[in-house]
């Protein structure tokens, strides 16, 4: 992927020898499905927006595609007018990243909002498209996210009639600090027909491009998906505002993947998911703005001020095989992530520690006869299998007082709060804690799952549609946002629906 690296403080601007530019021509192939492309254009554009990802207090990405070689340009600044805007020289946007490209930036001021316009520069300059973004601040303020997942799913794409993926204008009403995406971004397993047919007799209409026709197999296939959920204008106006934070889940890949699975699936030609989930992890490397971090793992720490640590785990690329999820070799973070995540918890002095699983704890999710898609395995006594290395987790956190821990997720499609308590648990060596489920963003609606009591999970609240794989026409879309007050330092959790509509609170108090 195209990225490079910029160390910058804003204080005046720099001046650009546009004569010493790289001019990367005008060569390369536009896949169907871009936006506002003209063929006989003179000109570079850029196609599906501008992102910001993984902002801390000195940090944060940026990302865009051309439609041809280029290369990105960005003006950064303080003010929404561009004055005193700093000029940076970005990647190279070349066909070996899809024309994509990423602006890694570093040394920006803590609790600043930041404008920036992007262009891809090569003969001519394209038209910029601007966005913004506001770094973690150095002292206790206010903070705003949201998280969900589930985008393009069981057959439900962008529909002009709905609106496309409305969700989106509702969530942009509460100005967040980031978005949390926890998983299936897109859906590289589900291709979309032009037309459903819907319960009540009326129709549902997807917008319906070449890369959406078959699953995904080819790395140009998997870049599909991603493009095609960017063709939405609420997607890319609420990503040029809203930071992203992404971690990946199966569908990125394939429905329920685990490493070294070989499918029986007679849409794949290519039936080695390890083949497949390599080409996945190299779309969603160059079309999500984060993704990453200095090592190339998905699954890392990111710090937002003294009052939130964000960690974002992996539970795809270390998962044992679905068949084996109860067995002794059962794992579902691995022996690395694992440790990782206990240290960093540890050392956190951040007030709130918020866990993004792309899998819930202690909901069942099956994978055929004898096979177990997530982290609970249907007996509810003592932990087994996958169930094992979060009760290892939990005592841990316990044994070293790791307080005001909060798990978010998504992954089955209806939202609920779950309220664990070893009072209630086969596993009693934990304190008790929270875990939040929200989605779908654009998908179809399933639940609820049974909870499996190992961990002593209670439903508090849940809202789930009245039959499976109800269409985004009928509502059951779900977001989460979280708010944690700087006075306070109350977290407070409220589970909204598609127009923004608050179906559950839940205020937590700081540990002393």
């Amino acid at each position: 992927m195209a990225t490079a690296d910029t160390p910058l403080t804003l204080e005046a601007p720099v001046p650009i020898d546009r004569r010493k530019l790289l001019a990367a021509g005008a060569g390369g192939a536009v896949l169907l499905g871009t936006p506002g492309i003209s063929y006989a254009a003179s000109r570079p554009l850029l196609t599906h927006g501008v992102q910001s990802g993984d902002v801390t207090e000195r940090g944060a990405v940026l990302w865009t595609r051309a439609d041809r070689g280029s290369r990105m340009r960005v003006e950064l600044a303080t003010r929404p007018d561009f004055k005193h805007a700093r000029e940076l020289r970005g990647p190279a946007l070349t066909a070996d990243s899809d024309f994509t490209g990423k602006l890694r930036l570093s040394g920006l001021r803590p609790g600043q909002t930041y404008h920036y316009r992007v262009r891809a520069e090569g003969e001519r300059a394209s038209d910029a498209l601007e966005g913004s973004f506001t770094t973690a601040s150095d002292e206790c303020r206010d903070i705003t996210f949201q998280w969900s997942g589930d985008l393009a799913g069981q057959g439900w794409g962008i529909n002009p009639e709905f609106g496309g993926y409305r969700i989106f204008q509702a969530m942009a009403d509460s100005e967040p600090d980031f978005f949390l995406c926890s998983g299936d971004f897109v859906y590289s397993d589900g291709p979309l027909v032009e037309t459903v047919a819907l319960p009540d007799g009326t129709t549902w209409r997807n917008r319906v491009v070449e890369e959406k026709s078959k699953v995904a197999e080819t790395l140009d296939e998997y870049r599909g998906q991603f493009k095609y959920n960017l063709l939405d204008e609420n997607l890319r106006a609420y990503l040029a505002r809203v930071p992203m934070v992404n971690q990946w889940d199966d569908h990125e890949v394939t429905n329920n993947w685990y490493p070294g699975e070989i499918l029986d699936l007679p849409q794949y030609t290519e039936k080695n998911v390890d083949v497949l989930a390599a080409r996945a992890r190299q779309a969603f490397a160059e079309y999500t703005p984060g993704g990453f971090d200095a090592e190339g793992r998905i699954y890392r720490k990111i710090s937002y001020g003294p009052l939130l640590d964000l960690f974002v785990l992996d539970m795809r690329t270390y998962k044992s095989a679905n068949p084996d999820a109860d067995g002794p070799t059962g794992q579902i973070l691995g022996e690395r992530q694992l440790a990782w995540l206990k240290r960093e918890l540890r050392r956190s002095n951040a007030t709130w520690k918020a866990v993004a699983a792309d899998l819930p704890i202690g909901l069942l999710v099956g994978d055929g006869a004898g096979a177990w898609e997530g982290i609970a395995e249907g007996t509810g006594g003592a932990p087994m299998g996958r169930e094992t290395e979060i009760a290892d987790l939990l005592s841990y956190c316990k044994r070293e007082e790791v307080a005001n821990m909060v798990w978010l997720t998504a992954d089955v499609h209806y939202t609920a709060a779950h309220h664990y308590s070893p009072d209630r648990a086969a596993f009693q060596d934990f304190d008790p804690f929270w875990e939040f489920v929200s989605g779908p963003l654009n998908a179809g609606a399933f639940g609820p799952n049974q909870l499996d009591p190992t961990f002593g999970p209670e439903a508090v609240f849940v809202k789930a549609p009245p039959a499976a794989n109800t269409s985004p026409a009928v509502g059951y879309q779900f977001f989460g946002e979280v708010h944690i007050d700087a006075e306070t330092e109350v977290l407070t959790v409220s589970l909204k629906d598609l127009d923004g509509e608050v179906l559950f609170t839940q205020a937590l108090e700081p540990a002393a």
